[in-house]
């Protein structure tokens, strides 16, 4: 579900995870989103596409996006991918893709 924003918008966070070796979406990895202070805001699993919506009640701020990829990956290097964003008053829509590997990983803000 939307969150509501600033002058009745709607903010949503998401996410597309790619597997960089394999040359396809992430499918079933747990997504985790927090708030600075640790409270978890939401979360989800990403689908065949290596997609999660996620949304909470998001005012301005600091959060995290974790994922949990050691059950995808198997043994790796990082076992945990963690993405701290920051969210401003106005915004409307956050989309953190993440490209994964074993021994490596790229993210950025997405459209």
């Amino acid at each position: 579900m939307p969150i509501q924003g600033a002058a009745g918008t709607d903010v949503s966070v998401s996410t597309h995870v790619l597997d960089a070796v394999r040359g396809r979406p992430a499918r079933g990895i747990v997504v985790t989103l927090a708030s600075s202070s640790g409270s978890q805001v939401a979360s989800g699993i990403t689908d065949v596409d290596g997609r999660a919506a996620l949304a909470g009640d998001l005012p301005a701020g600091v959060y995290r996006l974790s994922f949990g990829v050691e059950k995808y990956l198997g043994e790796t290097f990082y076992p945990e991918v963690v993405i701290v964003f920051r969210v401003r008053a106005g915004d409307e829509r956050h989309h953190v893709p993440l490209l994964l590997s074993p021994y490596a990983y790229s993210t950025y803000r997405g459209s």
